[in-house]
């Protein structure tokens, strides 16, 4: 198969490259001394990818932003736990992903992620099958109710272009998906989360995942902004580091988007660095009553209306 059997893929590919750009730009802006290094590299079953990694910064510890486009003769099981039909299909995939871990333990880590699949029919003489995935969430250490609420009217905007019921579903189904059942809580404060999403045709959904993208941006560096100067104790370092680990148990043992790329043969560096240089886990942890520690957990870890 080449990347030119699908129609619709060149064009989804300008313009992930391009928000890939946008969102480095973005990040180094926030961050003048952090470095950028870049991988391009090549999947042996078809296709391959750009990697941007920055870090050694004074903002950002660690973030991630990849682009990867693969095409194969099958979708791995990842791909077709929704769709079994689709099992045993050729198919491209392409996508950005972005994981940011600052420094700074006021500051959310967060991650967004835009993405089209497109399949070859079970019935050779149909139309190839496609749909976008993707969203954003936020994982704050020491939130700010005025920055969670921000996050979510920008997602509930967006979304308000793509259909009237659009937050309303997506939030739901992120907190559903971002959600550690063996830790009975959520990874963070949720934002919006879809898949499988063809409603109303390609160019409404083409459009509504590069506003993803876009407002993914938009509403984490004002964030950023506002609370990258605030001093932090050794203390809130350390329980940064703490939950740290439990983003690293979501991804490790619940993250689709691992086990696609994973199942797929993707770069494993590429696929994997959505993890924090550094992490710990605490055992039996628990937080001091009355403390801003147990209120994340108490007040913030659980499903909420922020609007």
């Amino acid at each position: 198969m080449t990347q030119g059997e699908f129609s619709r893929a060149a064009q989804v590919r300008r313009w992930l490259l391009d928000l890939q750009d946008r969102i480095c730009e973005g990040l180094i802006a926030q961050d003048v001394a952090a470095r950028m290094r870049e991988d391009e590299w090549q999947r042996d079953g078809g296709g391959g990818g750009r990697t941007r990694i920055i870090d050694e910064g004074r903002v950002f510890e660690r973030a991630g932003v990849n682009f990867s486009h693969i095409h194969g003769d099958m979708l791995p099981p990842a791909a077709t736990a929704a769709r079994p039909e689709l099992a045993g299909c050729a198919f491209q995939a392409l996508g950005v992903s972005v994981v940011v871990h600052p420094s700074s333990p006021h500051i959310p880590t967060s991650h967004c992620n835009v993405r089209y699949f497109e399949a070859e029919a079970a019935d050779a003489k149909a139309e190839p099958v496609w749909w976008f995935g993707g969203g954003f969430d936020l994982t704050p250490f020491y939130p700010i109710e005025a920055d969670v609420r921000a996050w979510h009217r920008a997602a509930a905007a967006l979304c308000s272009e793509y259909a009237p019921d659009a937050y309303s579903r997506f939030k739901q189904w992120c907190d559903r998906y971002f959600y550690l059942p063996h830790r009975g809580e959520s990874r963070g404060v949720g934002g919006i989360f879809f898949d499988d999403l063809n409603e109303g045709g390609f160019d409404a959904c083409d459009r509504f995942a590069r506003s993803v993208g876009s407002g993914y941006l938009d509403a984490y560096l004002s964030i950023v902004d506002l609370r990258r100067d605030r001093p932090w104790t050794p203390q809130e370092r350390e329980f940064q580091l703490m939950r740290r680990g439990r983003y690293v148990e979501f991804n490790l043992v619940h993250d689709r988007g691992t086990l696609f790329g994973l199942q797929s043969g993707g770069r494993t560096e590429s696929i994997l660095m959505s993890l924090p240089p550094l992490a710990r886990w605490v055992y039996d942890f628990t937080p001091v009553a009355g403390s801003p520690e147990e209120e994340l957990i108490e007040k913030y870890l659980i499903p909420r209306d922020w609007l």
